[in-house]
């Protein structure tokens, strides 16, 4: 009696899950940024008084579709740590981009996106001429100083978890 064993390395889809999350998620922050937000610029439509709330929906939504896309990423990436198929320096390092990435996703949604919404309100319903506040201006740097580093670490995360997967492959 003979007995055939079949055992093959299971792959975890994690790697899937990754950088799908990653594609779909700086995809989107792309497009918001570079297509959405200038269109908007250029029609004219942030003169309009009513845009403050406009823009607050549409960024409320994003950023909660942030949220679930860094815990997810943060999520898989842990998985594939524990699942010995990524170096351990290189498991710490993902975990820590990961992580970076949750805490601006996190900083979006709760100081950035409702103080820019709170500035840009306007308070006397009567004023035609409204200029744009100097705390604006600061609050639009940060937003774009953590794009840019969210853009670079997600960039990275996604070349490391295709490398791995090509590797396991």
């Amino acid at each position: 009696m003979t007995v055939a064993s079949t055992t093959q390395l299971k792959r975890p889809i994690w790697h899937t899950v990754v950088i799908l999350t990653l594609g779909l998620w700086l995809g989107g922050s792309l497009l918001l940024d570079w297509v959405i937000m200038p269109s908007l610029y250029v029609s004219g439509m942030m003169t309009q008084p009513g845009f403050t709330s406009a823009g607050y929906f549409m960024f409320w939504n994003f950023n909660r579709i942030e949220l679930l896309s860094a815990a997810l990423v943060l999520t898989g990436v842990l998985a594939l740590g524990k699942s010995q198929l990524y170096h351990a320096n290189l498991a710490w390092k993902a975990a820590i981009l990961s992580s970076l990435l949750l805490a601006i996703a996190l900083i979006n949604t709760y100081f950035l996106t409702p103080n820019m919404c709170a500035v840009g309100m306007p308070l006397n319903v009567f004023e035609s001429v409204q200029e744009i506040p100097s705390v604006m201006n600061q609050l639009h740097a940060g937003y774009w100083l953590l794009e840019a580093v969210k853009l670079s670490v997600g960039g990275t995360l996604l070349v490391w978890c295709f490398r791995q997967k090509a590797e396991v492959n």
